[in-house]
């Protein structure tokens, strides 16, 4: 995957903020990255891992991911996708048990105002 920093946003670790995914091509802007904006009223911060049980998860709280929406150009996340998630969102399915992992270099800073740094540290891929 190639690197993207925006360099304008830290993560949660006080760094540039790094890209999460391009394929699929992820953020509340669509630029790859978790950044949050005035805008984005759903904190979409957190670079999360997809897992078929947070899919499943995510489904059941009304949220669904997995179903392609061509209308949308979206064709559906699948288990391993990167995807900038809600920070509320991943902390509602870590209470549950259900929280995926994360990226902390790709998971905006503003998801600390929504998760606890050490579960999102706990569930980290490079921590």
């Amino acid at each position: 995957m190639t690197e993207y920093t925006a360099t304008d946003q830290l993560n949660v670790l006080g760094e540039p903020l790094q890209s999460c995914s391009f394929d699929p091509l992820t953020g509340f802007y669509r630029s790859g990255c978790c950044e949050v904006g005035g805008d984005d009223t759903g904190v979409h911060a957190v670079c999360a891992i997809m897992t078929s049980e947070f899919l499943e998860f995510s489904k059941s709280m009304g949220n669904d991911l997995s179903t392609p929406m061509p209308q949308y150009g979206f064709k559906g996340l699948v288990d391993g996708d990167q995807w900038c998630l809600c920070a509320p969102r991943w902390q509602e399915a870590f209470e549950a048990g259900r929280a995926p992992k994360v990226r902390l270099a790709s998971t905006h800073m503003a998801a600390l105002e929504f998760c606890d740094l050490d579960a999102l540290k706990g569930h980290a891929i490079d921590a």
